[in-house]
């Protein structure tokens, strides 16, 4: 392959030797005398190679390797000397020269030479080119990359990885699990599990808080990177930020579940909207709402969508527990405070550093554990009984009534000052009988859940279930449903679930089919059936079947109720 080269000398017989030999071999040579006419030619003109004496008029050929070397690192340059040196190779090595060589140079070594140089230069040119392309990639791309050595010490990352996930130029070169600790610390284990497994590591969609950042849904991609004798070097990771991916699939689906609340109904979106709102915050919450709605899953819920879901969520019901016993419940016991004290014991406020505390029950405590408790809200401290040494504690505080606390204001028997400590924000549970269009949603969640309990084939309940369960109060709520439907579990002998397999307190309310000339409240059933078919994205079949009625009675009863699919 043809090469530009240049050959600097003072002597005019050696320029004219390197030039003959080199250009017999096809190459294009040019020439100079001195340092100065050197660098002007590399200043106008490239050249895949140099050959440069050392010993120059008047200047060294180390300084013009110094010079063009800080210009011109890819271009290799061999020093000729006819006085070689042991402290001059060096030194000439050391500033980057390719190769040093001494006279008298044989044409056999200088092509020799030439070969291996040019070939050299092939080879980083191609590997400047392909880090080039590399380098491009990692910075254009979306996703957060971050390469990692076999310590798990920082040694890369892109552009992406400083918005994503809040790298900084101080994360160079520390360890990862410095950086994890302002967040989930999923990143870290799966680096870890890579690593020691020498395997690829891939989970999908999972929450993370980088920081003071909001909550993102992440899917994360590992693989070890290795030498060629199989030896474990370090690992790349891929983090894809599918937070708005996710919330267009939560709304296209109108979001049938919500954590462990199942329901599409608008009631059910307003509610997960708002939990959406408060999970990443700390603030104080009160749920309110008839017993069995689910205002222990509004708790679960706020608590593993937030920040805190790596620390506990400690669970307390007020009203099971009496008042002294409550209060060494929450707030813990010193020896010796009472009868039966033999050591300290922390309380539920204390386990739950760093998570959360969920007080259901609220409205049954007495006025002196409303002071207490008040104190906690306010100073974020706790007093162990016996002791008056505050603790410190760091808790979110969920608390849960069904009681109308305004009216026990009213009456004197709950403090309005802790009442509004507690309602920073208020979120109000739907009875079912207020979202009567999740029922079938529900029914479907419960025969999934008592199939795989109870090891059976249930495909769903009868049709006179289904009105039945339209008609019926529920005044036990999902609660009372969920009930409802083991107790049919264990007396259905067959593929559905028949009135006959229910509780005496739902029969009562069932109408024999025979007997009755008017289906149930139209209104109720036009709710159902736009409930399953928006359940069902528009699929008819579908929608018949999470209702337990054939397609030929949809279609009729969206005549009879004039129900219209066009948008």
């Amino acid at each position: 392959m043809s090469a530009r080269i240049l050959v600097i000398d003072d002597e005019e017989s050696l320029r004219f030797t390197f030039a003959a030999f080199l250009g017999e071999e096809g190459h294009r040579v040019v020439t100079a005398a001195t340092l100065d006419e050197a660098l002007e030619l590399t200043g106008r003109e490239s050249f895949d190679l140099v050959f440069s004496d050392i010993f120059l008029a008047g200047a060294s050929g180390v300084d013009f390797l110094r010079r063009f070397h800080a210009d011109y690192p890819a271009v290799p340059v061999v020093l000729v000397t006819g006085f070689p040196a042991l402290d001059t190779a060096t030194e000439a090595l050391r500033l980057g020269a390719y190769d040093y060589i001494a006279k008298p140079v044989t044409q056999q070594t200088l092509l020799r030479v030439t070969r291996m140089a040019l070939r050299f230069k092939d080879i980083q040119d191609e590997k400047r080119r392909v880090q080039a392309h590399i380098e491009a990639v990692f910075r254009g791309v979306k996703d957060a990359v971050v390469t990692v050595d076999r310590e798990l010490r920082v040694v890369q990352f892109n552009a992406a990885a400083t918005t994503l996930c809040e790298f900084s130029p101080l994360h160079l070169g520390r360890e990862f699990a410095e950086k994890a600790k302002g967040c989930s610390g999923v990143c870290l284990d799966a680096l870890r599990r890579a690593m020691d497994e020498q395997t690829d590591v891939e989970i999908p969609r999972f929450e993370c808080r980088c920081g003071e950042g909001p909550t993102r849904i992440f899917t994360l991609n590992i693989a070890p990177l290795c030498q060629a004798d199989g030896e474990g070097i370090g690992a790349v990771m891929v983090v894809r930020d599918e937070t708005r991916l996710h919330q267009l699939e939560c709304r296209l689906d109108e979001r049938g579940r919500f954590h462990r609340l199942v329901g599409s109904s608008p009631p059910m979106q307003a509610l997960y909207d708002l939990l959406e709102k408060l999970a990443p915050v700390p603030t104080t919450v009160l749920v309110t709402g008839e017993s069995g709605t689910g205002k222990e899953l509004v708790a679960e819920a706020l608590h593993h969508m937030g920040p805190r879901k790596a620390g506990p969520l400690i669970k307390v019901n007020c009203a099971a527990l009496s008042e002294n016993l409550l209060e060494s419940e929450l707030f813990g016991h010193v020896r010796g405070a009472f009868t039966g004290a033999v050591k300290d014991s922390p309380g539920r406020f204390e386990k739950a550093r760093g998570g959360t505390i969920f007080l259901d029950e609220i409205g049954d405590i007495s006025p002196r554990m409303q002071v207490r408790l008040l104190r906690v809200l306010q100073e974020k401290t706790i007093e162990r009984v016996g002791d008056s040494r505050p603790i410190p504690v760091d808790v979110r505080v969920i608390a849960a009534t069904h009681q109308n606390l305004t009216e026990k204001i009213r009456r004197g028997e709950f403090r309005e000052d802790l009442f509004f400590r507690l309602k920073v924000v208020n979120v109000i549970m739907p009875p079912l009988r207020d979202r009567r269009a999740d029922l079938p949603l529900l029914v479907s969640h419960f025969i999934a859940a008592f199939n795989k309990k109870f090891d059976r084939r249930v495909r769903g309940v009868a049709p006179a279930v289904e009105r039945l369960f339209m008609t019926y109060p529920w005044p036990g709520n999902v609660r009372e449903l969920e009930h409802a439907m083991e107790h049919a579990f264990i007396l259905c002998r067959s593929s559905f679930i028949d009135v006959a397999d229910l509780p005496p307190e739902l029969t009562a309310q069932a109408i024999p089919a025979e007997k009755t000339k008017s289906p149930a409240d139209p209104d109720t059933l036009a709710q159902a059936i736009t409930a399953a078919l928006t359940q069902a994205g528009g699929n008819k079949a579908k929608a018949a079947r999470l209702l337990n009625i054939s397609r030929r009675t949809l279609y009729r009863k969206l005549d009879e109720l004039g129900i219209s699919l066009d948008p």
